[in-house]
């Protein structure tokens, strides 16, 4: 059942769903997570030890080095990457990444999804239609049409 649903701008496309995990902090993928485990490791980050594999990776944007983009494709390699990413507005870093680890994702949605969205809601991205969908976590069906 689908809660709500927002349209915002594709980046990246694909579609996967996942439980929310939000980060009011930028992400520089170098240094800020671990591309063997997924873990956020730098310190004071408001994810400071927290995983982001198969999660819906809610951050404003990226921050950092272009090897970020690399540490992306990494963590998908690893099987640790985020299943789906939410910014606030996308950076060439992260684009990059989520592009080329076909990780979908999508900015600039029409509400402020920090307004809409907390911490272990289900979610529905869907790079391809450029939305997002908040989802009863009891649902099976993919929802990715």
């Amino acid at each position: 059942m689908v809660l709500i649903k927002l349209k915002g701008r594709t980046i990246s496309r694909g579609c996967a769903r996942g439980e929310v995990l939000l980060s009011i902090d930028p992400i520089s993928f170098l240094g800020s997570v671990d591309p063997k485990t997924g873990v956020i490791i730098e310190e004071n980050h408001a994810l400071e030890g927290k995983s982001i594999q198969g999660k819906v990776l809610v951050f404003p944007h990226g921050k950092g080095s272009t090897v970020g983009s690399y540490v992306m494709y990494q963590l998908k390699k690893n099987g640790v990457a985020p299943s789906a990413i939410i910014n606030l507005e996308t950076e060439p870093i992260v684009a990059v990444g989520a592009i080329i680890s076909e990780i979908p994702l999508v900015d600039m949605l029409e509400r402020n999804p920090y307004e809409v969205l907390n911490n272990g809601d289900f979610v529905v991205v869907n790079g391809s239609k450029g939305y997002i969908e908040l989802i009863k976590q009891e649902t099976n069906k993919t929802e990715c049409n």
